[in-house]
């Protein structure tokens, strides 16, 4: 049967959701929520995302993301993979913590970056978790509104600079914005569209969502600036986590082939694959 293709373009921003398997917890206490926050953190370094904003609920989470790069699947991948290690391992569990394919909407700047960002960060409230957005400790709303210090991998500035130039005035309008409990648009709400934004910017991305069928083969796809797998993995020291880790890079960020990258550390095809089956 065939499925939408994941559009992927530089400079797209999406919305990204991604539930727990059956619906179970993803973040079972403190440690879990602080330990994604961490591998989302080195996702965005990777692969040089800017996260407009997050919001992590007991079964599921919610970002905001721009990526310059056409590389929203290969992040995901690393991030839902790093993490399902990480989970599986202090759990001392097997299989799958994520539900299926991660959920993208790709989105018109213009038209609804800022209504996502209030969807986002109003999730718990209209859970019934919390009674205002600042009571919830998992999301980035305080970092927004500069009750925190905002985290490195955090692009708050793509907000804010939607109500103004001057600082201290747009950054009180933007917190008044998220704190004003309108509706959203259906279309934010049902989550049924792979494209948000006007007719214009709808059509520009059709051709991006065509179908194609599960098991095609997608070309391979070309780097014109990629590390050389003997500078990779040149450094002997490596522990077997972060050999593994590089692995992963290198065929989930870079695109080698899982043979090149056997040829390159000596090891067989099979535990290459194993490897980078573990953390995608």
């Amino acid at each position: 049967m065939a499925r939408p293709h994941r559009i992927e373009i530089p400079g797209g921003i999406y919305h990204i959701m991604s539930r727990g398997n059956a619906k179970a917890p993803v973040f079972t206490d403190d440690s879990d929520y602080i330990k994604f926050i961490d591998i989302l953190a080195k996702s965005v370094a990777i692969h040089q995302w800017l996260c407009h904003a997050y919001c992590l609920m007991s079964n599921h989470y919610h970002l905001l993301i721009e990526t310059p790069e056409a590389n929203l699947s290969s992040g995901m991948h690393l991030l839902n993979g790093m993490y399902t290690q990480a989970f599986n391992k202090k759990h001392s569990r097997t299989g799958h913590v994520f539900e299926g394919r991660f959920k993208s909407i790709i989105v018109e700047k213009e038209s609804y970056l800022l209504e996502l960002a209030r969807y986002i960060l109003r999730n718990p409230v209209r859970a019934g978790v919390v009674e205002s957005p600042e009571m919830y400790q998992w999301s980035s709303y305080n970092a927004l509104a500069g009750r925190i210090p905002t985290p490195g991998f955090l692009h708050t500035d793509g907000i804010i600079s939607f109500f103004g130039s001057l600082r201290h005035d747009a950054l009180n309008a933007c917190i008044d914005f998220v704190n004003n409990p309108s509706d959203p648009p259906s279309a934010i709400r049902e989550h049924k569209q792979l494209i948000l934004g006007s007719d214009a910017f709808v059509e520009k991305m059709k051709p991006y969502s065509e179908m194609i069928e599960p098991k095609q083969a997608l070309p391979h796809r070309q780097f014109s600036e990629r590390p050389d797998l003997k500078e990779l993995f040149r450094d002997s020291k490596f522990t077997k986590s972060e050999r593994n880790d590089l692995i992963a890079e290198a065929y989930l960020k870079f695109g080698y082939r899982q043979a090149e990258i056997a040829r390159a550390t000596g090891m067989n095809c099979s535990s290459i694959s194993r490897i980078i089956d573990r953390r995608s």
